[in-house]
């Protein structure tokens, strides 16, 4: 088993399902790092795994279900979904998404771009219905090591400032209208290249807030998983922080 596949195993299977914080002290250095949206949770002890028993104890039955894994040895992302009930909303179930971009130093992971699907998981505890779990990954700890590829990399580049389609995304549509696009992480195994993405422009729509908001500058964090071939991406998944956006156009308020 390669490597840093195998800590990921003890990272889903021993720490996370089976919620054992004690598990991080021998997984994730001490000033391991997790980023998501805006945010920075840096420091294992002190901020990572308080966060991490707030969660746990949110939802005593979390599940943490892996769909695919890409490495090159020296970096990992790992698409999953997380599920549970909240017992802060009378045992409501939600199903939500998440991707995450991990590194590591040959010994320990060190950091982590990751976004979650958490507007999803908001609306289905307010009571919409329940997402459905994907298909698990067959044999994600089987998954082999392949060497970075500079021309797929090159092409998901171009892709990401071009804001082509092709990949799959939530159901909000485009969100923002006129942006730009700051590659925050960027990294290939093969032909599967992995980002995380700052993007900046107008909001245009989608989300649960006042219609008055379109127009706002707004931003939007988002990591993603792409499959290039024939120097184009052909499809992958991303993830985006519309949560974030949300609660960012509503901090603005409604324009004079």
């Amino acid at each position: 088993m390669e490597p840093l596949v195998a800590l990921m195993r003890r990272y889903v299977n021993d720490y996370t399902n089976r919620h054992d914080t004690s598990v991080c002290a021998e997984i994730m250095e001490p000033d391991y790092t997790l980023r998501m949206g805006p945010h920075e949770v840096a420091g294992r002890d002190e901020l990572y795994i308080p966060a991490a028993r707030k969660q746990f104890t949110e939802f005593p039955g979390l599940c943490l279900t892996v769909h695919e894994i890409v490495t090159n040895g020296e970096r990992l992302a790992m698409r999953f979904s997380e599920h549970g009930r909240s017992v802060r909303h009378d045992g409501a179930a939600a199903v939500w998404t998440g991707l995450g971009l991990y590194r590591w130093n040959g010994r320990k992971l060190v950091d982590n771009f990751v976004e979650q699907d958490y507007l999803s998981r908001r609306r289905q505890l307010a009571g919409g219905p329940t997402a459905v779990v994907e298909a698990p990954a067959t044999a994600p700890w089987d998954t082999v090591a392949l060497a970075p590829d500079p021309t797929a990399e090159l092409a998901v580049r171009e892709w990401i400032a071009a804001d082509e389609g092709g990949a799959t995304v939530d159901d909000s549509g485009p969100l923002l209208a006129d942006g730009s696009s700051q590659v925050d992480d960027l990294f290939s195994a093969g032909p599967d290249v992995a980002f995380r993405v700052t993007r900046t422009g107008t909001y245009s729509g989608g989300l649960d807030v006042d219609p008055a908001m379109v127009g706002r500058r707004a931003t939007l964090h988002m990591v993603g998983l792409v499959r290039v071939e024939g120097g184009r991406v052909v499809g992958g998944h991303v993830v985006r922080d519309r949560l974030g956006l949300t609660r960012s156009l509503k901090a603005v308020g409604s324009p004079s």
